[in-house]
């Protein structure tokens, strides 16, 4: 997160935060209460007066922000990653079929934890406005793979970076109107 905290910073201020689990070092996350009570802590503790309020999190903390947006008021929503499947395999699409809120799905075509069909399905289920922006040969973390990038002439610094430009173009699309 600390690159995609950097980049996203070129848009606007960033806030960064630790959930429990993770600054007490433990390896499992805490119960979904307990993670949406800590983002919902760190978003108060970060808000500036009117400005937009925009979640952007990576797998698990854009699940998270999800579920915080149905009880807080968020101006939009950034899923870099979504994890659509559980380890378990089960779908998890119950928070994305509520909001209301709007969100850019930023997902790799190799991430197993979302299947871009599966997304599909869902976003057409979804009330909220969605958009989505794919990355060629991204796994769950958007990294291409070596030989991908090779053969496509191609860097994972200009992979981020077109990432980059379609959230700056999503929030300049849902702040406006």
């Amino acid at each position: 997160m600390e690159g995609w905290a950097r980049r996203l910073g070129t848009i606007g201020r960033v806030a960064r935060f630790d959930y429990p689990y993770m600054a007490a070092g433990r390896p499992y996350p805490d119960p979904l209460p307990r993670l949406v009570e800590a983002h919902a802590a760190a978003l108060t503790a970060a808000r500036h007066g009117r400005e937009p309020a925009v979640l952007a999190g990576k797998s698990m903390g854009s699940r998270i922000g999800c579920h915080l947006s149905l009880q807080a008021p968020v101006d939009a929503l950034v899923c870099l990653g979504y994890p659509l499947r559980g380890q378990r395999g089960d779908l998890r699409d119950e928070v994305l079929l509520a909001l209301r809120t709007p969100v850019l799905f930023v997902q790799g075509t190799r991430d197993g934890l979302c299947p871009l069909d599966l997304l599909a399905d869902v976003r057409a289920r979804m009330r909220a406005t969605t958009r989505l922006h794919v990355v060629e040969g991204g796994d769950h973390s958007l990294e291409v793979g070596v030989r991908a990038l090779r053969a496509a002439g191609r860097t994972q610094e200009e992979v981020d970076g077109e990432a980059l430009e379609a959230i700056r173009a999503f929030l300049a699309e849902v702040l406006a109107a």
